[in-house]
């Protein structure tokens, strides 16, 4: 695998023509995951849960093929690709405590509760560790309602690198767009764009042995801090000298970055970033959560006016709010899609070698127990996972055997993620991956 150094140094030498030959890692002729796996995971997180019946086709109660199966109207748009497409229905999250939202619980397949600190990583981190090395191995986004977004332009709610160590999600396109090119930018993008870096220097600069003195708990947390100021230093440096190619992947700026007129504006946005992030080989793990991990999240953009708390009292089957909430959902999992596809890579495309996972933060409804955890995965990565049929499953292995299986295709001789031999004892049935998705 190739270290980021060596990596900035082939890259500094230039890029030569095409990116079919491109030598950034995670595009082009880049060489897959140890096991052949997946180059690079998506996973798009729907707040206030996911009901089966939005999913599963009428009628269907038992594992089979999609082929003669109408998809529901909700995820309609996916009907194209269904031979991509796997619903899974039957894993649980009790463990996790979800009720209004699992947290960091929901891809740590461990307890989680608003306000309490991550007690492990996160399945998306701990795949950036072991996927085909890029200079961003991991980005998050998070989409709420316009107003939670310019308040709070940076939440950390899903995603973590460890016990207490949270990740944070980009919100603001604006910012977003700044930190992977303002390099590259003209006017008032890239004056922006230095001024934030010259004072994350000298924030870098400051930080510096300036732990001294500070009682043990807090210089561990000081510590984290200027690890942390040091990295975005670093990545605003390692993107500057790639900024050549990134010129061929930087969205245009439009008035939806400047003045949107609702969230979803934002949204597109903030999805058109994570596809060029993707496309560009900037990174290879993309986090999308749509309501941040949270009860919140707004919609107004579609003609939903109901936002936030309350759209988890409304049952979703056959609801014409949640029909347009999880239409919009499916636009953006075909964008993704239709976006890859477009990107030659080996002897396919990109999205040969990407895997989709959509669940939600929240297991099947709001006011949950975990006892239902659908999951629908988009993509077959070169056909070790199943596709275009549904997997109905009884009720006895938790999520953390979905995140077990991600990790074995990754390469990783994985028997569980994030789960004792007790807890096991309790919630699972069963060890390894989950052998039904897999082909």
């Amino acid at each position: 695998m190739l270290t980021r150094r060596k990596t900035l140094k082939t890259l500094a030498s230039g890029f030569g023509a095409a990116l079919g030959s491109s030598l950034l890692p995670g595009i082009g002729q880049a060489a897959p995951s140890a096991s052949g796996g997946p180059k690079r995971v998506i996973f798009f997180l729907q707040n206030q849960g996911f009901d089966p019946a939005t999913a599963i086709p009428a009628g269907m109660k038992n594992s089979g093929s999609l082929a003669r199966a109408v998809l529901p109207e909700p995820i309609q748009a996916l009907e194209p690709f269904k031979e991509r497409l796997h619903i899974i229905n039957g894993l649980h999250g009790r463990h996790t405590s979800p009720s209004h939202s699992a947290f960091f619980g929901a891809l740590g397949g461990y307890r989680g509760s608003d306000g309490v600190p991550p007690s492990g990583p996160t399945i998306d981190y701990e795949l950036s560790k072991v996927l085909p090395e890029t200079l961003l191995p991991h980005l998050c986004i998070g989409m709420d309602s316009i107003e939670n977004m310019r308040a709070k332009p940076t939440v950390a709610n899903l995603s973590a690198s460890g016990a207490g160590q949270p990740i944070f999600m980009h919100s603001n396109p604006n910012h977003l767009y700044q930190m992977l090119y303002g390099s590259i930018s003209e006017g008032e993008i890239r004056k922006q764009h230095e001024a934030r870096s010259r004072m994350f220097e000298r924030i870098g600069q400051m930080a510096a042995g300036g732990s001294r003195g500070l009682p043990v708990a807090d210089q561990e947390r000081y510590g984290q801090y200027v690890q942390d100021v040091n990295e975005i230093n670093g990545l605003r440096d390692r993107l500057g000298e790639v900024s050549a190619h990134l010129r061929k992947f930087a969205p245009e700026v439009d008035d939806r970055y400047t003045n949107p007129e609702f969230e979803t504006d934002w949204h597109d946005a903030l999805l058109d970033l994570g596809v060029s992030a993707l496309k560009s080989g900037i990174t290879s793990v993309l986090t999308i959560g749509s309501g941040r991990g949270e009860i919140f999240g707004a919609w107004k953009g579609l003609g939903v006016e109901q936002q936030g708390h309350n759209l988890g009292h409304m049952p979703q089957p056959d609801n014409p709010i949640w029909v347009k909430i999880r239409q919009y959902n499916s636009r953006m999992l075909v964008k993704l899609m239709e976006e890859l596809e477009s990107v030659p890579e080996g002897s396919g495309t990109m999205m040969d070698h990407t895997l989709i996972v959509y669940t939600s933060n929240n297991g099947d409804y709001q006011h949950t127990n975990g006892a239902t955890w659908p999951v629908m995965l988009l993509g077959n990565c070169g056909g070790i996972f199943k596709s275009g049929c549904f997997t109905q499953l009884d009720g006895t292995r938790p999520i953390n055997a979905l995140y077990t299986t991600l990790l074995r295709t990754a390469g990783v001789a994985a028997e569980r993620f994030n789960m004792s031999e007790s807890m096991a004892a309790r919630f699972d049935s069963g060890r390894g991956p989950l052998r039904e998705i897999l082909a």
